[in-house]
This record gives structure tokens, sequence and C-alpha cells, in this order.
């Protein structure tokens, strides 16, 4: 079976059961969705919420970053500190 066949088949079905199931959806609990109903201070909250957590995230993303780094930083002085000098160990 190849691949444009099966397209051919479901495709036609899935437009079908979305509009089917749509109305469905949007009928359920009034439309009030999970939360239920919203008023000011749900929206209001929600948006200190999140003012409050992007630049939090962020601050805390950059913290775990430069700790990061400074591990990288001393993995490498630490790898050039045991390779030293190879010029100066002579030999072959």
């Amino acid at each position: 079976m190849n691949v444009k066949g099966l397209l051919a088949r479901t495709a036609p079905l899935t437009v079908l059961l979305v509009l089917v199931i749509a109305p469905s959806a949007s009928a359920m609990n009034d439309g009030r969705g999970l939360y239920g109903a919203t008023n000011d201070k749900v929206v209001t909250d929600a948006g200190f919420i999140l003012i409050i957590f992007f630049p939090t995230f962020i601050f805390l993303m950059s913290r775990l970053q430069a700790h990061l780094e400074k591990r990288k930083e001393a993995r490498k002085a630490a790898t050039k500190a045991q390779l030293g000098n190879s010029f100066l160990r002579g030999g072959w």
C-alpha cells in the first residue's frame, strides 16, 4: 500500500471525525473550560503569575548557564595544566 492511497482514505475520515466531535467539545460545561467561570480577578492574577514567572525563569536559567560555563572553563584549565607544555618535556 502506498502513502498516497493511505492518505486519500484517512484524510476524509479525519476531517469527518473533527467535524463531528467539535460541536460537542464546545458545548461541554457551557463553554467555561476546565477552570470554571473567569472574572477580572482571575485574569489579573494569571497575568501577575506570568509577570513573576518569566523573569524568574530567565534569571534561574542564566545562573545555571553561568555555573555550567564556569565548570567548562575549569575543566579546560585542568586539562591544559595536566598536559603542560609538551615542547618542554622532550622526547621524540
